[in-house]
């Protein structure tokens, strides 16, 4: 954690305080049962609102690539040129986006999984119940903020102020104990996904020095007496909590620092890209896990610019060919170190696109879409969910230009994800309030 200016110290000071307040007024229950091996679940946000219909392309089965050409107009990918996957149970052939190439030899690996129309919801939802005046919905559907921030709180009708991923993470706290590595790492900068009710979020930028500047070659008796300044009691609360933050930060700089330091075992080359040096700073601290002492770790790494409403094609080729080069490399990384059945990797996105173009070959602000799943533990090589109907106006449109309402629940698709990771079915209640109202709490994508 760096603090490179009295007005971020204060802003770190602030959200310490409310964490503080909260651990206070919540102590949660922690899942029971057997620890077992080391778990780490990896999210990749793609933000902006990917489009999700170019990523995962109909061939044959309920939907065609007829149907696909028919209604994308310009956006439509050339047949001959997709990544063609087929379904185990449904006999359904799909085409992945023609940069995904690395990611079908993972399927056809049978570890990758395809997850079909997934979205906020606040239970499963039809097309006349989202005509249904009063209706439960998501709060500000279609909104980037919002929809960002309910993909990573898993709660889509409440404001909260802790995410999913530090939620699952106070329910590890005992696989962790006595470690004092931060539990909830993000390389992209500070995030409501890795707050919990007892779990602090720490960030990290990739091959960026941590911890405070000035100090010279630590330690030294100047760091080692300024942090026993910080540790002294005070009255003042507002200056014990930034005391405690900034303690916290340093502490959690010189783990992390210690752990990017120790050799590697990695071969892999990892893409010069935003994205690759996050999957390579995440790679580092997975393999020093018996450094660590972690046996549950949660991470978040993203990559932008999805937001396309021009230029789609150009622009979604180019972000496509970022992503599949680094997770693909992180991927096999954690072959090398050791790790490949105990990582899960997911993307996540705050909402698809419209299927229908918009006049500057772009496409607007959607809600479903589809998402992969990468790891060892996936049961892959198989495409879970159901393709929506892709005729404008349609069974599954929201308006009348192929905003699919969801058919898989954001809930179904965390709340199985994080039974892999060891959270037990009455706590998934609690991390993931709306899960009681779908059918399926369980998608069965992964290994448990």
């Amino acid at each position: 954690m760096k603090i490179r200016s009295r007005r971020e110290f204060l802003r770190a000071a602030g959200a310490g305080l409310c964490l503080h307040k909260l651990g206070l007024m919540s102590a949660l229950g922690q899942s029971s049962g057997d620890c077992g091996d080391y778990k780490a679940l990896v999210c990749v946000f793609l933000f902006g609102g990917n489009d999700a219909t170019n990523m995962v392309v109909p061939v044959s089965g309920s939907q065609s690539y007829a149907d696909y050409s028919r209604v994308r107009g310009p956006l439509a990918l050339p047949q001959d040129q997709l990544q063609i996957v087929s379904s185990k149970s449904g006999g359904a052939i799909y085409g992945l986006h023609p940069r995904l190439g690395d990611l079908r030899t993972i399927y056809e690996q049978g570890r990758l999984a395809v997850l079909l129309n997934v979205g906020t919801l606040v239970g499963p939802t039809s097309k006349a119940e989202y005509n249904r005046p009063g209706a439960a919905l998501p709060e500000n559907l279609f909104s980037h903020s919002d929809q960002q921030s309910q993909w990573q709180t898993s709660t889509p009708s409440i404001m909260t102020p802790t995410g999913w991923g530090g939620r699952v993470a106070d329910r590890a706290q005992q696989c962790n104990a006595p470690a004092t590595f931060p539990v909830v790492l993000s390389v992209t900068g500070n995030t409501i996904f890795g707050n919990g009710d007892q779990t602090r979020l720490a960030t990290l930028t990739p091959n960026t020095a941590m911890g405070l500047q000035g100090f010279g070659q630590l330690p030294n008796p100047r760091y080692t007496a300024f942090q026993q300044l910080l540790a002294f009691d005070h009255d003042a609360m507002l200056v014990e909590a930034a005391n405690q933050v900034a303690l916290a930060g340093m502490n959690d700089a010189e783990l992390i620092n210690k752990a990017l330091a120790a050799p590697t075992r990695i071969t892999t080359t990892f893409p010069t890209t935003s994205l690759g040096q996050q999957l390579r700073t995440v790679a580092r601290i997975i393999e020093a896990r018996g450094t660590t002492g972690l046996r549950r770790q949660v991470f978040f790494c993203s990559l932008g610019s999805f937001d396309t409403h021009q230029n789609q094609v150009g622009t979604q080729d180019a972000l496509f060919g970022q992503l599949v080069a680094a997770l693909a490399a992180f991927y096999h990384s954690t072959w090398e170190i050791g790790a490949a059945e105990r990582v899960t990797t997911f993307t996540a996105s705050e909402f698809s696109r419209t299927v229908q173009p918009n006049s500057n070959n772009g496409s607007d602000h959607g809600w479903g879409g589809h998402h992969f799943v990468i790891g060892g533990a996936v049961k892959g090589g198989e495409v879970y969910g159901r393709y929506p109907d892709l005729t404008l106006g349609g069974p599954d449109d929201a308006n009348v230009r192929g905003v699919f309402i969801p058919t898989t629940g954001l809930d179904q698709y965390n709340a199985t994800l994080a039974a892999w990771f060891g959270v037990s079915s009455p706590d998934l209640a609690q991390v993931f309030p709306n899960l009681g109202n779908f059918s399926s709490p369980s998608l069965g994508f992964m290994q448990q």
